[in-house]
């Protein structure tokens, strides 16, 4: 889309030539605005040309509208008009970023159980590593929840907290205390690895 098509009318041309204002008729103006529907009425695939289009055209009557004019009425018209175009055309128009599809998703999935995720992610929260832990319960729950592919319910993630707490064994950390457990493992398998290769 050429952003100048706007400019190439009678009524600009009548406007920018500072044309006396008896010359502009409503017949001309009313063109002039039908011109800019039909921008706006763009494919898909111009929509962000549409918005440089009519961001030119809203400048030019601008900069026109602040001279002394016998026509100041029709540019004051045409440059209000064409600003609620421009905001509605910025509501419907997608920011000029990387679309999502383009954007790989990570396929990880959580593949333990629900009560070993909200311990963690209760963990988490507890030991202030995630927004100085200052995030509530639920905001972290919905947003671990979307990042591993399973559904978190309010209600579901404080009653499995209310189970985790009424648990009989000194330590209540199930899952975390696993995890420790075999993290320590782990690095003692690597070490005595490295041991043997000297």
């Amino acid at each position: 889309m050429d952003f100048l098509i706007l400019t190439n009318n009678e009524f600009f041309r009548l406007v920018n030539d500072g044309a006396d204002g008896r010359t502009i008729t409503a017949s001309v103006y009313n063109e002039f605005i039908k011109e800019v529907c039909a921008v706006c009425c763009a494919p898909p695939s111009e929509r962000h040309h549409l918005v440089f289009t009519l961001a030119y055209i809203e400048t030019e009557l601008g900069s026109l509208h602040e001279v002394e004019s016998s026509h100041a009425n029709h540019i004051r018209k045409a440059l209000f008009f064409v600003r609620r175009m421009l905001k509605y055309v910025q509501t419907q128009v997608p920011p000029l970023s990387i679309q999502k599809s383009d954007i790989p998703i990570p396929s990880f999935r959580w593949t333990g159980t629900l009560i070993e995720l909200v311990e963690l992610i209760y963990g988490l929260q507890e030991i202030g590593c995630i927004n100085d832990g200052e995030t509530p319960i639920n905001e972290l729950t919905g947003y671990f929840g979307k990042l591993l592919g399973i559904e978190i319910k309010d209600i579901l993630c404080y009653n499995t907290y209310a189970n985790m707490k009424h648990r009989k064994n000194e330590s209540r950390t199930y899952f975390l205390d696993k995890m420790r457990e075999r993290l320590n493992l782990r690095m003692q398998r690597d070490d005595e690895r490295e041991r043997l290769r000297r």
